[in-house]
């Protein structure tokens, strides 16, 4: 047995971020912590590899960091000493449109309304109370079903933003500028433009863009799990990794077993000791479009027509909210889109480690149905080609991930969706109880992006599932 001990406080599954971080958080309470990965590296969604060629280092899932720099979880911890740095680009996001300007999100708010033409003014009054309220709002959105610290705050912020993402371009701005930049913000929502909550998503990254910035990991994502597990060691914690976990019962006992695994899986690994009624629940839980993504290695940086791209870490292509919002129906509908949005990250404009000297990388991806077995490289490079002409030229070689393919890498990843589920209203409210930590089978809890608050790289899910065991059992 790979275990040096026979029984153990908690016994974690899964070293995503967010099992690593409920590894920590038992840890800090003195207590003995198992934590068990499948795969031979640690990391979940944070890892890194050289996916094309040698010397080129490619984030495998997540590459941009908002809610890492926001989580207050994260920012408590000395990540810094386990050699994590993060490096920030000069803005934020880059939203090219096809007359050869761009659309840029700056970390300056006052910057970013000078792009938005005549919507500046509106761009301030939509975005400009949101931040100055921030401060007093962090920790409702980092706990949502906690009780506010600013009741009146709060409310006034669920009115502001539980809307679509429609309803907020159509009524909060009149040029296609501005409304374009909210379409590819609400579009990492992975939902329809027309549904709630979709607005919530993008214009709280917005305000992370404004306030915190959008950091990759220096030398690549998997720097955040090697400090995270650099963290967990030196308080005691046991990590094995190459042992994929079937059942409970192949585990060694514990008082705690927090999964870091959505609903699915741990219909499959708690077996019987899920009663029939949950069983139901975790049955009927819905799972989201997926995604198919692609890594580039690059002779040279993205010749964009819009020179400003190439201060921005991220970039969104689409064109116009209109555009971008079929072809996110599109793909929640089981269609794939023709012009689908992309999302792209150019890391090394920023970060020279991750290439040989003059050589670039870059990492894209777009939503198609869930299970999808198309490889969508020609639609998303297009797409690329479109607002940087010559792009494919400069390709020396790349590596495709279609979405049926990213289950079995990562089985989280259930039918390529990266976000735990779908974040619907119904969803975005019911998955995540407080109670959904916890399951009626005792000591076992789910901490995962299936939880709260939800997708992203911020360890609060696995934290606050590990803070309600804690309470529970210690």
């Amino acid at each position: 047995m790979p275990f040096s001990r026979q029984e153990y406080d908690a016994v974690v599954i899964g070293s995503g971020p967010n099992g690593l971080s409920a590894g920590i958080t038992i840890a800090e309470a003195g207590r003995a912590v198992l934590l068990i990965e499948g795969q031979e590296t640690i990391g979940g969604g944070v890892r890194s590899a050289e996916l094309t060629l040698p010397g080129f280092l490619h984030d495998v899932c997540s590459s941009v960091y908002p809610m890492a720099v926001w989580s207050p979880f994260f920012r408590r911890l000395p990540l810094a000493q386990y050699g994590l740095e993060w490096v920030h680009p000069v803005a934020p996001l880059a939203h090219p449109l096809d007359d050869g300007s761009t659309v840029i999100l700056e970390r300056s708010l006052e910057q970013t309304a000078q792009n938005l033409g005549a919507d500046a003014g509106r761009y301030v009054r939509l975005m400009g109370p949101l931040l100055s309220a921030w401060p007093r709002l962090e920790s409702s959105v980092q706990s949502p079903f906690s009780i506010p610290a600013h009741p009146l705050a709060a409310m006034r912020f669920g009115f502001s933003v539980l809307r679509s993402a429609s309803s907020v371009a159509k009524h909060a701005f009149r040029g296609e500028r501005a409304r374009a930049l909210v379409a590819g913000l609400a579009a990492h929502a992975v939902l329809p433009l027309e549904r709630v909550p979709s607005a919530a998503f993008g214009l709280v990254l917005g305000i992370i863009a404004h306030t915190q910035g959008w950091p990759f990991a220096r030398g690549g994502s998997q720097n955040i799990a090697h400090a995270l597990a650099k963290h967990l060691a030196s308080l005691g914690g046991e990590i094995v990794t190459g042992m994929p976990v079937a059942s409970l019962e192949q585990l060694p006992r514990a008082r705690a077993f927090l999964c870091d695994i959505t609903p699915r899986q741990l219909l499959t690994i708690a077996g019987s000791r899920v009663p029939a009624g949950f069983r139901g629940k975790l049955e009927s839980y819905q799972y989201g479009p997926g995604v198919c993504k692609l890594d580039w290695a690059l002779d040279g940086p993205i010749p964009w027509k819009a020179r400003e791209c190439g201060r921005a870490g991220t970039v969104h292509l689409g064109g116009t909210f209109a555009e971008i919002a079929y072809s996110e129906r599109d793909a929640w509908c089981g269609r794939h889109s023709e012009r689908p949005f992309v999302l792209l990250a150019q890391p090394t404009l920023f970060d020279s480690t991750r290439a040989p000297a003059g050589k670039h990388t870059a990492w894209a991806y777009c939503h198609v149905p869930n299970g999808s077995t198309l490889d969508m490289t020609d639609a998303i490079e297009k797409q690329i080609e479109r607002f940087a002409p010559g792009f494919r030229r400069r390709i020396l070689k790349r590596s495709v991930r279609v979405a049926a393919s990213l289950e079995g890498y990562n089985p989280n990843l259930i039918g390529g969706d990266i976000g735990g589920g779908v974040a619907d209203l119904r969803q975005f409210l019911l998955r995540p109880t407080r109670q959904f930590y916890r399951t009626p089978a005792k000591g076992i809890y789910l901490c995962s992006s299936s939880t709260p608050p939800g997708p992203g790289v911020h360890g609060l899910c696995g934290h606050l599932a590990a803070r309600a065991a804690l309470k529970d059992l210690f």
